[in-house]
């Protein structure tokens, strides 16, 4: 039942491949938008919209990287490190408000069909393809250990496939003069960027909705800490990541009568097995003598009081 949660990179590594894929971005877009508005094509620049938001998904990836540095201090306590996942939710939501524009601006095309320059699609697509080529792979090993990177290099993946669709589109308008298949790559286009943004989303939001980390059995978790030499329950547990390589749990436990002189030993065998079992670096116990358990306790969260009742 264990997982990931132990990644050892350095924080710095990869800041001048960010700055490089921001640089190449940004030039791209530029010659997207003139391209797409002296070509006609809207599937050119649909494509140079997304393209000009990969550059601000690592603009805001790099910016976030930076802050994620910081020291914990009195007013973040467990540090900076979340502002990557909130960086993630501005990505793929800025990706969603994409898509559904270009459905909307390829459904008024599709109806008022415009003339399209075939070459020129054909020739900017294709150099745009090369840049979205290299800015993923500035970002790919990046992707594996951060969501804020993977945010900012699926913006890149969807941009890299906008592109040959973009190719078949011009290429398709010089044969046989189809304007249709312009805004049904737009419409191929943002369906991908739709698909891709939802089904990352989720995660992310799970992370600041202090969901449960979804590697963990939650239920196994309470019943190891159960197995533990001493324990005799466990009860009101929280679940969270406090980023997306850090899982916590807080969680009373309830110790067996006469042992509360081992308590300390009892707690630090806990937290061993917390740790090397599942990866939970991070746990808060509040200890418990089985004669004052709190009334009426639940597994997960909850309110609870001790009992009034004196040891016996």
């Amino acid at each position: 039942m264990s997982h990931g949660h132990h990644h050892h990179v350095d924080p710095k590594a990869g800041d001048r491949r960010v700055i490089a894929a921001i640089a190449v971005n940004m030039g791209l877009t530029a010659a997207q938008v003139v391209g797409g508005i002296l070509s006609g094509s809207l599937a050119l620049i649909a494509d140079a919209l997304h393209n000009f938001s990969d550059a601000i998904s690592l603009i805001i990836a790099f910016g976030a990287r930076k802050i994620a540095r910081r020291p914990r201090d009195a007013n973040m306590t467990f540090g900076y490190g979340r502002i990557e996942v909130v960086a993630a939710l501005i990505n793929y939501t800025t990706l969603i408000v994409i898509g559904l524009y270009l459905l909307y601006e390829a459904a008024v095309r599709s109806i008022d069909q415009q003339a399209v320059e075939g070459w020129l699609v054909v020739v900017i697509a294709g150099v745009a393809l090369v840049v979205d080529a290299v800015t993923a792979l500035l970002t790919y090993s990046m992707s594996k250990t951060s969501v804020n990177i993977r945010a900012a290099f699926l913006h890149n993946v969807a941009d890299a496939l906008g592109s040959i669709a973009v190719i078949l589109a011009g290429t398709l308008i010089l044969l046989y003069d189809w304007r249709l298949i312009d805004p049904i790559v737009t419409v191929m286009i943002a369906g991908y960027i739709l698909w891709q943004s939802f089904r990352e989303i989720g995660p992310v939001i799970r992370i600041l909705m202090l969901g449960s980390p979804p590697e963990i059995e939650t239920y196994a978790v309470l019943e190891s800490v159960r197995g533990v030499e001493g324990v005799t329950g466990i009860h009101h547990a929280h679940f969270w990541q406090m980023d997306e390589h850090r899982a916590a749990l807080d969680a009373h436990v309830v110790i067996e009568a006469g042992r509360w002189g081992e308590a300390d030993a009892i707690k630090a065998r806990i937290k061993t097995k917390l740790a090397d079992v599942f990866g939970i670096g991070h746990t808060t116990l509040e200890l418990e003598c089985a004669h004052h358990v709190c009334d009426d306790p639940s597994e997960f969260g909850g309110h609870g009081r001790p009992r009034s009742r004196g040891r016996g």
